[in-house]
């Protein structure tokens, strides 16, 4: 089992969810992102901390410091069941291949499907696949 298959069906036992993780070049350092209803607490992240330093041990993966916390209020949104969590958000979305001839935006979300995301920017509705997705986070309500 991949680090990622293994952290996401782990943290899913524990009741949360993985939003992101990333693993420096050289491996030596997994950051981990998660996240509940009702948001994370300090000690959320200290109890999944101790935890998946157990489970990386047991796994034996290689590495030198596991930091976890919560994605902020600026959170990534990577996957469709993300966009549909937040639809009626604001988001900034950045396209891999330019769609409309544009590959940033701004907009709020409407809609998702079929491996689609519909966005409502300035009026209009854009539509992207999700396979086209380089980067999206939410843009925080204030």
């Amino acid at each position: 089992m991949d680090l990622l298959s293994l952290l996401d069906t782990t943290l899913t036992g524990l009741g949360f969810e993985l939003v992101d993780m990333e693993r420096s070049t050289k491996g030596r350092l997994i950051r981990v992102f998660i996240d509940k209803p009702g948001g994370i607490l300090l000690d959320d992240c200290a109890t999944v901390s101790q935890h998946l330093s157990r489970l990386l041990l047991v796994e034996n993966v290689d590495y030198d410091r596991l930091e976890v916390s919560s994605p902020g209020l600026d959170r990534p949104l990577k996957q469709e069941k993300d966009f549909l969590r937040f639809v009626g958000h604001k988001v900034r979305v950045k396209l891999r291949v330019a769609s409309e001839g544009q590959r940033n935006y701004v907009g709020m979300v409407k809609q998702t499907f079929g491996g689609k995301v519909e966005l409502e920017v300035e009026g209009k509705t854009v539509s992207f696949d999700i396979l086209n997705l380089d980067k999206a986070r939410l843009i925080p309500e204030i």
